[in-house]
């Protein structure tokens, strides 16, 4: 019984190219009480892999995180599969605005404490009772109103390349850093603002808007589907375009285009990009912000030290690596002292 991904990304990648199937990209989440998440996970793992679902899908008791991609053939049976689980029966699935047929290379399901890191007690407060959802339209009205505050719930590398319009973009690593931030903040405003959310698809916010309602905030509000869900609606029904730039993703697009705008910078030369990059030294791995000049001078490195190291013989790199994590620079993403122009 195969319960884990065998392939490599690499004969992956072949097998997509020559299968000739287009994929379609999404993402979904449910906040839901999970019993036995292992055997759930099991039970995932042995119906998505024969639909060749790739992904990365984490699930807890608290609920379920998924982003991946599958067969755009194999899309209504998938849905049906998901609406015979009742906690997913009509669940929205955020389609990608752009769609690669790489995003995912892996079908990876793991269990975990939390569906997203949040670091709260969840016994401290109801979770389900989170901020008001707005869609597209009802979002742009309270954007405009003066007395609204934007907040966006991502993290620095992500709201880097694409945010909204006058939103308060925290200059944090992660989700948990982000919430006592805001939190102290935005305290003098408990009352009267409207505090408005968002993040990719929602379900940061979906947390983050029953925490500062326990927190003593009484207008809160969240955007419903997050930038992904916003994009589409924008396109749909024909809205204004908020949103400036692009929506950084978690799969191997690294970024959807969602305005012409690229408000970011090239962090080795300065020059206007919004283009992420992996450094090419598997010993650095650094998530940085690349030209396509400097991708081609640099080898997509961070650094010419990383650029040294790329092009000694593959043993002598992996003598190098050995017995070293970098978990942490990694962990790290976009900051390092080599990065001139990093914001």
């Amino acid at each position: 019984m195969q319960l884990y991904n065998k392939l490599s990304a690499k004969e992956r990648a072949h097998l997509i190219e020559t299968a000739g199937k287009e994929r379609l990209t999404l993402s979904f989440y449910q906040y839901t009480q999970i019993g036995n998440p292992n055997l759930f996970r099991d039970y995932l793992f042995l119906h998505w892999n024969p639909m060749e679902v790739l992904g990365r899908i984490y699930v807890a008791k608290e609920g379920i995180n998924g982003q991946l991609s599958l067969p755009a053939e194999n899309f209504e049976t998938f849905k049906e599969h998901l609406d015979q689980i009742d906690f997913l029966k009509d669940i929205r699935l955020n389609i990608a605005v752009e769609q690669d047929n790489k995003s995912f290379l892996k079908l990876t399901i793991k269990v975990r404490d939390k569906i997203v890191a949040d670091g709260l007690d969840d016994e401290t407060f109801d979770v389900t009772q989170r901020g008001k959802h707005v869609n597209a339209d009802e979002f742009n009205k309270l954007l405009e109103n003066e007395n609204t505050i934007c907040v966006d719930m991502r993290n620095h590398y992500e709201s880097e390349i694409g945010h909204f319009q006058n939103a308060m973009t925290p200059d944090v690593d992660t989700f948990r850093d982000s919430l006592p931030l805001i939190e102290n903040e935005l305290a003098p405003y408990k009352e009267e603002k409207n505090i408005l959310m968002y993040c990719t698809g929602g379900i940061r916010c979906e947390k983050a808007s029953a925490y500062f309602k326990h927190k003593g905030f009484k207008k809160v509000f969240q955007l419903e589907g997050g930038i992904i869900e916003y994009a589409r609606q924008v396109k749909a029904e024909d809205l204004e375009n908020k949103f400036l730039g692009k929506n950084f993703v978690f799969d191997e697009r690294k970024g959807e285009r969602i305005s012409e705008e690229i408000i970011s910078k090239c962090h080795q030369c300065g020059a206007p990009s919004d283009v992420h990059v992996n450094c090419d030294n598997q010993a650095c791995h650094l998530l940085f912000i690349q030209c396509e000049s400097c991708q081609e001078k640099m080898q997509t490195c961070c650094s010419s030290d990383c650029q040294d190291i790329i092009n000694l013989p593959e043993e002598e790199q992996k003598a190098l690596r050995k017995g070293k994590y970098n978990s942490n620079k990694i962990f790290k993403k976009g900051r390092s002292e080599v990065l001139k122009f990093k914001q």
